[in-house]
This record gives structure tokens, sequence and C-alpha cells, in this order.
């Protein structure tokens, strides 16, 4: 079984250096897990199946995107996100990052 190493983890702020959005991780997964046609429709930079992909709730946008870990980069400023979701997703924000809820 091969390891995979990622740079950010569920709780953890990013910034998309292509489109300038902040957000927080929500999940990861090792490899993308999407569908070819999503891949082919969406993902026009061709960003690498075989490396991490996030799932990302946007600042202020209401939504979530599914991101390669390329286009990512951690966000500097540690300001919380304003997400309608975070809520479901986080018990706390301290320290620059969410605390995940716990899972029953």
């Amino acid at each position: 079984m091969t390891t995979v190493k990622v740079k950010f983890s569920v709780g953890q702020l990013v910034h998309h250096k292509r489109f300038d959005y902040r957000g927080v991780v929500i999940d990861v997964d090792s490899q993308f897990q999407g569908t070819e046609d999503w891949y082919q429709q969406v993902a026009r930079s061709r960003p690498p199946k075989d490396k991490p992909w996030y799932h990302v709730l946007v600042h202020e946008a209401g939504i979530n995107t599914y991101v390669a870990e390329r286009h990512l980069e951690p966000d500097v400023s540690d300001a919380p996100i304003s997400h309608p979701a975070v809520g479901h997703y986080f018990s706390d924000f301290r320290g620059g990052a969410y605390v995940p809820r716990a899972m029953n």
C-alpha cells in the first residue's frame, strides 16, 4: 500500500492561486475521484489525477469546489471563512484553522 503525502488537511485555510479565492478544506482525496466527463469539462488546465485533490468551501460564495493540490497554497490571512456549511463540518475556529466536528 502506497501512502500519499498531502499538503493540506481538513480544517486548513487555503488560497486558490489561479482564481484568487479563499476557502477551507473539508475533505481530501489522495487522487482524483471525479468522473472523466467532469475532468474534461471543468479541469481545463489538466492537473494530474494521481496527486491529491481537495473539497473546499469557498469564502463568501456559498459553494464548494473540487481542486487539484497544485492550484492551492496556504491562506496566510488566518481569518475565518464565511460559508453557510462551516458549522456542519467544524465545531470551532482556533489558531487560524477549523476544528473538525466529531462525527458520531
